[in-house]
């Protein structure tokens, strides 16, 4: 049995039309793939941690405008604490203050490999399933040919005559021969697909991957939410304790600022009022007494 009976033989036909059309399929998909990871890896390098507060609309513009990324950025932006800042007014100027001193840039409650991990920017982009199945399938055609072949062998032989039986034999040795190797040539198959089906999600999948979680995780700190929690809670309560000591103080305050108001300006007034009325006092003693005087001399007169 040479080589050219044995690859055109239907049963090795189908095992090595299936190889390859896997083998296109799989190269075909992990490129794509490969494309959209380089696309992104390329856009969100441009971008430091320190200057994400300031570019973070053009960030998520663009996430949401590519349909390979946008749904898991919309619920990765769900899980972002952004560094707000109240504005205080002193005077004529403002200053700006954190809510909270440990929430710097822009930084997240969740882990970002939840969302940017393997499932959702590689595998859940094609049917990576039957990619994973296709070795089970080449492994399988294996016995289910080796079998059918078996049985055909079996039934081509004769024991009708010494000449018919001679021959069956001879071509039931050949038909076993033809067996095995589709076993054999299945399970090579099958493992030279997952060699090189490996090889190419490792290189054209899992690297660029890598890089967008390194790139991901940078941009964006893990906190905890319950660790934001705790401290809005510790701010709250500085501020808190900050109003009650001002509240606490105003009636001092008000105090010493009412009696400075009187020293400044009340007193004043009330010592020249005061002081008008002591001198208008005295002239109408002065006037009084005059006027004694004039009587008794006219009386004299």
């Amino acid at each position: 049995m040479d080589f050219k009976e044995i690859f055109t033989d239907i049963p090795v036909l189908i095992v090595l039309t299936t190889f390859v059309f896997s083998i296109l399929y799989c190269s075909i998909q992990y490129i794509k793939v490969n494309r959209n990871l380089k696309k992104i890896i390329k856009f969100i390098s441009t971008f430091k941690k320190n200057d994400l507060n300031f570019r973070f609309k053009e960030l998520d513009s663009w996430m949401l405008s590519d349909p390979y990324v946008a749904n898991m950025w919309i619920e990765f932006k769900n899980t972002l604490v952004f560094s707000e800042s109240v504005a205080l007014k002193d005077g004529d100027d403002y200053q700006y203050q954190d809510v909270s001193s440990t929430v710097q840039n822009v930084q997240t409650t969740v882990d970002p490999m939840y969302f940017f991990n393997e499932e959702a920017l590689v595998t859940s982009k094609f049917n990576y399933k039957m990619i994973l199945a296709i070795p089970t399938i080449l492994t399988g055609f294996g016995p289910l040919f080796t079998f059918m072949k078996i049985a055909i062998a079996f039934g081509m032989i004769d024991f009708s005559s010494p000449e018919k039986t001679i021959n069956s034999v001879a071509a039931f040795m050949q038909g076993m021969q033809a067996a095995a190797f589709v076993s054999v040539f299945a399970v090579s198959t099958s493992l030279t697909y997952l060699l090189i089906e490996k090889t190419l999600f490792q290189q054209l999948c899992k690297k660029p991957l890598g890089k967008i979680q390194n790139i991901v995780g940078e941009l964006f700190a893990s906190i905890s939410s319950e660790k934001f929690l705790y401290e809005l809670l510790k701010e709250s309560k500085i501020q808190n304790n900050s109003a009650a000591n001002i509240i606490g103080t105003m009636p001092k305050q008000f105090k010493s600022a009412f009696n400075e108001t009187m020293a400044a300006n009340l007193v004043p007034y009330l010592e020249n009022l005061i002081f008008g009325l002591n001198q208008l006092n005295k002239q109408m003693k002065e006037v009084a007494k005059g006027a004694r005087g004039n009587d008794e001399v006219d009386g004299l007169f």
